[in-house]
């Protein structure tokens, strides 16, 4: 269209413009309230746009592609996580689906480990878990399912490998108060474990005593009773001498595979003082107040320790050659203290009795102990390793020296 056209009918446009913008507020008055009614006028005639053409449909999200599974970190266990809020926790199906996932076998032991799949499924559901939930899309392709479920079990495993290795399970040898060192090995024992024992059977031995107290010679009586029915024992040893009076000393406890287990031990001369065994709590207690002594499995008083050893050399003395060394911790009525007794060979005693073929077994105390007795230990071969001679001497050098006399039963 030519440019001269073009400007009458612009012209034309802006006066029919104009003319509807003064005429249409002449109908609603003059003023202030003109200008109101106009703006509301205006905006009611005002024809109104075109609805919007409706929206396509949002395609369906894509399926999250499957998490990586995550090596575990040596690191320690996350503390745990306060639990999610009802709406955020996994469906229940979703829970089913996993338990009989076929990756079951390995999601056994995760399940037993604090913090495993038991752990997984109560505690908060964060982003890890979202793409697994029951809401979420199955794979469009069907060959990637399988690849998606194996993804999504494996993810929840991942804390369970990061709980704590549990530490290894303690030893099952019990400690024992018996060590045993062959001739030549020194300071390094070679057996600490409860050596076999062959208890000997119901006896009376009668004994004279030669002595020497306050460095006046005396000479006494004495007489050991030994009984025991294969569940339960009892030793009772009494000295009795002119002018000096009477000392005893008794033991009772159990009979176990292991030997003599001692339960209460008491030495009375004018009035008596006791030791308690408790070895369930691994300790001795004594009437003395003296403070409570640790034990373990073969601790013996002063009573059994002898009774104890025949036991052990009766069972098999092949094991005890002369130059061996066996170690007991032994318990008095105030004190706990570590008896080691040297086997010194087989002897033939001339005793009251009668010639007595016996092995002897010598106690002589730490350097640093020297004021500790001595204690000298005959065993009857031919009497189920019953003491046959006792000799003990003190630091000052008082002994007694006990001597079988008769031997009978009980």
């Amino acid at each position: 269209m030519p440019r001269r056209a073009l400007v009458p009918l612009l012209a034309l446009v802006l006066a029919g413009h104009w003319l509807a913008l003064t005429q249409l507020p002449l109908a609603g008055g003059g003023g202030q309230e003109r200008d109101v009614d106009t703006l509301a006028f205006n905006t009611r005639m005002l024809a109104p746009s075109p609805p919007p053409p409706p929206a396509a449909a949002a395609p369906p999200p894509a399926p999250a592609p499957p998490r990586p599974v995550r090596r575990p970190r040596p690191a320690p266990k996350p503390a745990p996580q306060p639990a999610a809020p009802p709406e955020m926790t996994p469906d229940p199906p979703a829970v089913a689906s996993r338990a009989v996932s076929p990756m079951d076998d390995e999601l056994a032991p995760a399940a037993a480990e604090p913090g495993g799949a038991d752990a997984v499924a109560a505690g908060p559901a964060g982003p890890e878990l979202e793409p697994q939930g029951a809401t979420a899309p199955a794979p469009a392709d069907p060959a990637s399912a399988p690849t998606a479920t194996a993804s999504a079990v494996a993810e929840p495993a991942a804390p369970a490998a990061l709980a704590p290795t549990p530490e290894p399970a303690a030893t099952t040898a019990k400690s024992t108060d018996v060590e045993i060192r062959p001739p030549g090995a020194g300071g390094m024992p070679v057996l600490n474990a409860m050596p076999p024992v062959r208890i000997p059977a119901p006896a009376r031995l009668s004994f004279q005593v030669q002595g020497q107290a306050r460095r006046l010679q005396y000479h006494a009586s004495a007489e050991l009773v030994w009984r025991q029915d294969g569940q339960r024992y009892q030793a009772r040893q009494e000295v009795k001498a002119f002018l000096i009076g009477s000392r005893s000393q008794s033991s009772t406890g159990r009979i176990t595979a292991h030997g003599l287990q001692p339960e209460r031990f008491g030495d009375k001369a004018h009035s008596e003082r006791a030791a308690h065994f408790d070895f369930a709590k691994g300790e001795v207690t004594f009437s003395a107040n003296s403070p409570s002594a640790a034990i373990h499995e073969g601790a013996q008083d002063r009573l059994s320790v002898f009774i104890q050893l025949g036991a052990m050399l009766a069972a098999a003395p092949e094991r005890y050659p002369s130059g061996t060394q066996i170690a007991l911790t032994t318990v008095g009525v105030k004190s706990a203290d570590r008896w080691a007794f040297t086997v010194q060979g087989p002897q033939t005693l001339e005793l009251p009795a009668g010639p007595t073929p016996a092995l002897k077994l010598q106690r002589v105390p730490p350097a640093d102990k020297d004021y500790e007795q001595k204690a000298e230990l005959w065993l009857g071969t031919e009497l189920g390793y019953l003491p046959v001679r006792i000799r003990i001497t003190q630091a000052n050098g008082d002994f007694a020296d006990l001597l079988l006399s008769e031997y009978g039963a009980p």
